[in-house]
């Protein structure tokens, strides 16, 4: 994906001025400010296929051993933010509910999900999904 392409998250932002300065952060440099900000910033991990940034981003207590996004098939197509709970910058915890579309050949799908997010030393991390 290029910079000056529109950011899978749909932000409204370019690629480069959106999600991928967190993609190309880590591990020191610049992290999501909220839970929020992580919730579009993994989902677009995962439209472009970068699966050291979904690890990277995983809570250790609860991330797999390792990650393999081998499935070129699916294609994100589009991401709905339905509610938040806390995940500021002041808070501790959050939750982001969302529904990301996907198409994979000529099947088209939906996934729904409540994410529970931690921050720990200034950085979030997802936890879980529901």
């Amino acid at each position: 994906m290029n910079d000056d392409d529109r950011c899978p998250c749909l932000s409204g932002d370019t690629y480069g001025a959106c999600c991928a300065r967190y993609h190309r952060g880590l591990p020191d440099g610049v992290h999501a400010p909220t839970a929020e900000a992580l919730m579009r910033s993994r989902y677009s991990a995962f439209a472009v296929g970068d699966a050291a940034y979904l690890w990277e981003t995983w809570h250790p207590a609860t991330r797999p051993g390792e990650l393999d996004l081998d499935d070129d098939a699916i294609v994100w197509r589009r991401l709905d933010i339905l509610r938040t709970e806390k995940g500021g910058p002041f808070d501790d915890t959050g939750v982001v509910e969302f529904e990301a579309r996907y198409r994979s050949g000529d099947e088209r799908g939906l996934l729904h999900e409540i994410s529970d997010f931690t921050r720990e030393a200034g950085r979030w991390y997802y936890v879980s999904g529901k």
